[in-house]
């Protein structure tokens, strides 16, 4: 106890939760209504931060899936979530915020959200279920944990205050979005308590494309397209969906986008492809049936003026462009040839990929403490006594559609039930 003789220390605890997201909220809850004194350190002023922007402010919670598609919606270590998944599946996380007063709805795709479409309602039912058992809040950032003899004794604070706990769990997020605190804290926490840390990458991330005539479609939307990415290293397809997306000034975003980019698991310049299918209800000959029809109800038109029943305004230059057709060509006077190839551009409107957006614009961060070195049954540290690990702050992560939350909201349960007062 020498090293501490000259800090400030509070009355100890039986738990020391440190970072207020979704996993750390719930955890600490969950440890204080199983009769535990439990403390949650949190930087931010208000805790949930990160949970306040998910979903665009509406918060996906979770994912009304079983068990088996959680894990096969988890391509960084799905089946190391198999006991804390089946301990708090969907189902029971659904029912733990309706049991305290937020009803939700499920929309496509068994998204979860809460009926009044706001996220700080998520986070206010997870800081009231958790103030009701007890559990006192700190404002404070943890600079190192404390270790004796291989056994947690707690954490001391950046202000020099020491707070100590036989069970710290650690669960302070990822890197991405640092506005909201997530700074990767708890990586240099796990670090010093002598885990791995995976190297960290962007998943569910906006994606930077070659070809640069994505700006000239900045802000142009998509709905009902399909996209498949093709891996051209290995020559073969490795994700296909349906639905939204966006061009950037920068590429392409959008919910499609963030799904295919927890799929580019080894990003290099150049190595995935995607593909937009623009008419994806229509088959190559009924799109050149369509074309045929709108070229000969313009017949004395320009070729770019005979477009925008086809397609968005945006999109029609690049289009053009991309083609080859001269734009002012008469419609009466384009070929079989080039009226096919149009066709399939259309289905096949390609862009290379050169590389993630930065980290702190991803939804979620790939990579993190080493789950060979957690407990898959208790999140507790095989390395150390008492220390737990939840959420994203571990290799696991997951595609969008309430799969990382629910991961988030599991692993922090586990965590929590795991924790014992032995040897006290």
């Amino acid at each position: 106890m020498k090293r501490w003789m000259n800090i400030k220390v509070n009355h100890p605890y039986d738990v020391l939760v440190i970072g207020g997201g979704a996993a750390g909220l719930l955890a600490a809850g969950t440890a204080a209504q199983n009769g535990l004194r439990v403390c949650l350190v949190e930087k931010n002023a208000r805790p949930g931060r990160k949970l306040m922007i998910t979903g665009k402010g509406r918060c996906n919670l979770t994912n009304d899936c079983e068990v088996q598609e959680l894990i096969a919606s988890t391509p960084s270590n799905g089946r190391f979530l198999y006991s804390a998944a089946s301990a708090f599946p969907p189902s029971e996380v659904m029912a733990f915020f309706e049991g305290e007063g937020l009803p939700l709805k499920t929309e496509r795709g068994n998204r979860v959200f809460p009926k009044s479409d706001r996220a700080v309602d998520v986070v206010d039912t997870l800081v009231r279920y958790a103030k009701k058992h007890g559990v006192r809040f700190l404002t404070g950032q943890a600079k190192k944990l404390i270790v004796r003899d291989g056994c947690m004794q707690g954490a001391e604070l950046q202000n020099g205050e020491a707070i100590f706990a036989p069970n710290v769990l650690v669960a302070c997020g990822g890197a991405s979005y640092p506005g909201t605190g997530s700074t990767g804290d708890g990586y240099q926490l796990a670090k010093q308590a002598g885990h791995t840390i995976v190297p960290l990458r962007p998943s569910l991330a906006p994606l930077v494309t070659e070809e640069k005539d994505s700006a000239e479609m900045m802000g142009l939307s998509l709905k009902n397209v399909a996209l498949s990415v093709w891996d051209t290293k290995k020559k073969k397809e490795i994700y296909r969906d349906f639905g939204e997306m966006l061009f950037t000034h920068f590429g392409v975003s959008g919910p499609m986008i963030l799904s295919a980019s927890a799929h580019m698991r080894e990003m290099a310049p150049g190595r995935y492809r995607i593909s937009i299918d623009m008419k994806p209800a229509l088959s190559r000959e009924q799109l050149d049936l369509r074309l045929q029809r709108d070229l000969e109800a313009n017949k004395n038109r320009d070729f770019i003026n005979s477009l925008s029943a086809l397609l968005p305004n945006k999109m029609v230059p690049v289009a053009v462009k991309r083609s080859g057709i001269a734009a002012e060509k008469k419609c009466n006077q384009i070929t079989r040839e080039e009226r096919l190839a149009f066709a399939e551009l259309l289905k096949q409107f390609r862009f290379t990929i050169k590389a993630f957006r930065p980290i702190e614009e991803a939804i979620v961060t790939a990579g993190g403490v080493h789950v060979k070195e957690i407990n898959p049954k208790t999140m507790e540290s095989k390395l150390v006594k008492g220390l737990y690990f939840a959420g994203e702050v571990m290799d696991v992560d997951a595609y969008t559609g309430g799969f990382n939350l629910q991961i988030a909201f599991c692993t922090g349960r586990l965590a929590a039930n795991s924790m014992t007062l032995e040897d006290m």
